[in-house]
């Protein structure tokens, strides 16, 4: 698998340099967040390496950051508000996005790409402008009526758990939508009019047939919306209210109001979260090729 006897100097030159070239853009991505993990068991209330630490003295080393993680109610309140919006809004992330990807694979569905872009655009466009025109829409909501207007709504969705979930579940759907298309790019299509054939309705055949198939990149769309939603900071600010300070919203605080190196701790534990979610991902991913016929059993 390495170098073939036959290359030439130049080849061999640069079978050698790009490997150099991806590990020093690996080390430059992974470095910042391997850092944190050692420094949040610092016995200081420091964010730097003290000389104990540096010396490897197990006195330099503390979970005191952790436990206060654990105990502290502001770091609590938000770890409950994270756990219960994220969940939900990738529910409806999931739900929404894997109808809209089965829809747009339709070839009959006229403007396909026009409405597959309207629908990604979250993903494209800058975070704050999303926020911003969320905050505008969500403290004044109105429906738009033919040949009327606009419709008032009585109640305004700003400072609430459904605006944030709301929120948190328009910047999902795009995940869902390209991971779900991605699978149905191997789907063959045989297999539903072949249950139509048999008598199964289309939602039969859906939860039957399509969805077994599929499964894989809806769970990995999930998992990614999961993600957006667990991490997403800048819209919560605009949107939500002190009740549903998130997680995030609570690491930002600790760095602009106060320096506490608790916020390391609870970094170290996302990382580790994000790792088993990326390889749960992963393992979706090959499956769905098993799946498809793609890669061999």
């Amino acid at each position: 698998m390495g170098v073939p006897i036959y290359a030439t100097t130049g080849q061999r030159i640069w079978y050698y340099s790009f490997r150099v070239i991806c590990g020093l853009i690996f080390f430059f991505l992974i470095a910042p967040i391997i850092v944190i993990i050692p420094l949040s068991f610092n016995a200081q209330d420091f964010f730097t390496f003290t000389p104990e630490m540096l010396a490897l003295d197990p006195a330099g080393f503390s979970t005191k950051h952790y436990e206060d993680f654990l105990t502290n109610s502001d770091w609590q309140l938000a770890l409950r508000n994270s756990l219960k919006i994220a969940p939900v809004a990738t529910i409806l992330s999931v739900s929404l996005g894997t109808l809209a990807a089965i829809g747009l694979s339709q070839s009959h569905v006229p403007f396909r790409r026009a409405i597959m872009a309207i629908l990604i655009s979250p993903m494209i466009v800058p975070l704050i402008i999303s926020a911003t025109g969320m905050y505008f829409f969500y403290s004044n909501p109105y429906i738009p009526i033919p040949f009327y207007g606009k419709l008032e709504m009585p109640f305004t969705l700003t400072g609430t758990y459904i605006g944030v979930v709301l929120a948190h579940a328009a910047l999902g759907i795009p995940f869902v939508i390209i991971t779900v298309t991605a699978t149905l790019v191997g789907f063959d299509k045989s297999l539903t009019r072949a249950a139509a054939n048999m008598g199964a309705g289309p939602v039969t055949t859906f939860f039957k047939v399509q969805m077994p198939l599929i499964l894989p990149g809806v769970v990995s769309g999930g998992l990614f919306a999961f993600i957006t939603s667990f991490d997403e900071v800048v819209v919560v600010l605009f949107v939500g209210s002190a009740g549903q300070k998130t997680l995030p919203w609570q690491m930002f605080t600790g760095l602009r109001e106060q320096i506490s190196p608790t916020i390391l701790a609870v970094a170290t534990i996302l990382i580790a979260i994000s790792i088993l979610l990326l390889l749960t991902v992963e393992l979706l991913r090959r499956r769905s090729e098993r799946l498809r016929g793609m890669s061999p059993g």
